[in-house]
């Protein structure tokens, strides 16, 4: 794909040199992500961030991106902060800000809507996740944290063991990455929930069409014992009609450092896209995982804002510049 000047809206735009085309530019950011040198190059530039769900990782490390790389960005939060509250449409709302943005990235409750806002947009626009259809950059964070997880270990993302648990219906995490995953091959995918709770048939037939073994269980412990990645993900309260009909399913499957001892292979990758519901009547990732070398969940938050910082100089076109506006840091920069 052309990434200048491009929205980017859903996986099925990327070929698998799209991919690797964004990692690339993500590895190089590095140092820019760590604070060892500055770059200037998006100076001038503005992000418009609206954020129509709640969100912490994404709203912040989509602007922690666009901040490192030299940029501005400009907040809407909710519906109640927005004119939207008054009546005002998607089409009009685009129209407007995208006059006062340079790219905007937008999170909405509806599956379709972003992709309505980008069609009256002026300028790109990326999808911050609208409703239950995808979330594409996490989905190339996700991705991008298991390659590196897998390189540490001499593996590929060819030939993957992943297993993903929980919310499979609403997660739209586990959506864009299995849409992505249909790029490689010989992917061998264990779909953990409840019945109620399923992958929809379309995505599971998808990767079946790519040529991937697809298994389908409701128990959590066959469904961890032989696989590189577990990819853990929260029951979807916000999607459920009550509270009551969530509260049915949360908890049911709950990965501690005794059930990952006694089920897992020794280097299964253990990965969640966040927040993690640390309640005491959910708590799927247990905190005495905390420090499992293997839970790899703020790293792959950490690789959010890498991917990020490549997804905006690809689309501004400026990622061959990166360097020639950088330098030293100037004050101490004590990160671990």
């Amino acid at each position: 794909m052309d990434f200048t000047g491009a929205h980017i809206l859903s996986i099925k735009q990327f070929e698998r040199a799209d991919i690797e085309r964004v990692f690339q530019v993500a590895d190089s950011m590095e140092p820019y992500a760590l604070r060892r040198r500055v770059t200037r190059v998006l100076e001038g530039a503005i992000l418009g961030n609206m954020f129509f769900e709640p969100s912490t990782r994404t709203r912040v490390s989509f602007g922690a991106a666009f901040n490192l790389l030299g940029g501005e960005v400009r907040e809407t939060t909710g519906f109640q902060s927005s004119a939207i509250a008054k009546g005002e449409s998607l089409y009009d709302t685009a129209r407007v800000l995208s006059g006062y943005s340079d790219v905007i990235c937008m999170r909405h409750p509806e599956s379709g809507s972003v992709a309505e806002f980008a069609a009256a947009s002026r300028v790109p626009v990326v999808n911050g996740g609208d409703g239950t259809n995808e979330h594409p950059s996490q989905a190339l964070l996700d991705l991008y944290t298991i390659r590196k997880e897998l390189a540490d270990k001499g593996r590929q993302v060819d030939g993957l063991r992943i297993a993903m648990i929980g919310d499979l219906k609403y997660g739209r995490t586990v959506h864009s990455l299995c849409k992505l995953l249909c790029l490689f091959q010989n992917i061998h995918v264990t779909l953990v929930s409840p019945p109620e709770l399923a992958m929809p048939a379309e995505l599971v037939e998808e990767m079946r069409a790519a040529g991937h073994d697809v298994q389908i269980s409701e128990d959590l412990m066959h469904g961890i014992g032989h696989v590189d990645i577990a990819y853990a993900t929260r029951i979807q309260e916000e999607r459920f009609s009550s509270k009551q009909e969530a509260d049915q399913y949360r908890g049911r499957f709950r990965l501690n450092q005794a059930i990952y001892t006694q089920y897992c292979e020794p280097n299964t990758v253990i990965m969640h896209p966040l927040p993690r519901d640390s309640r005491a009547d959910a708590n799927e990732l247990d905190n005495d995982l905390n420090l499992n070398p293997n839970l790899a969940i703020f790293r792959q938050a950490d690789n959010g804002v890498l991917v990020r910082m490549a997804l905006f100089a690809l689309i501004l076109n400026v990622a061959d510049q990166v360097d020639r506006h950088s330098r030293e840091v100037n004050w101490y920069s004590g990160r671990r």
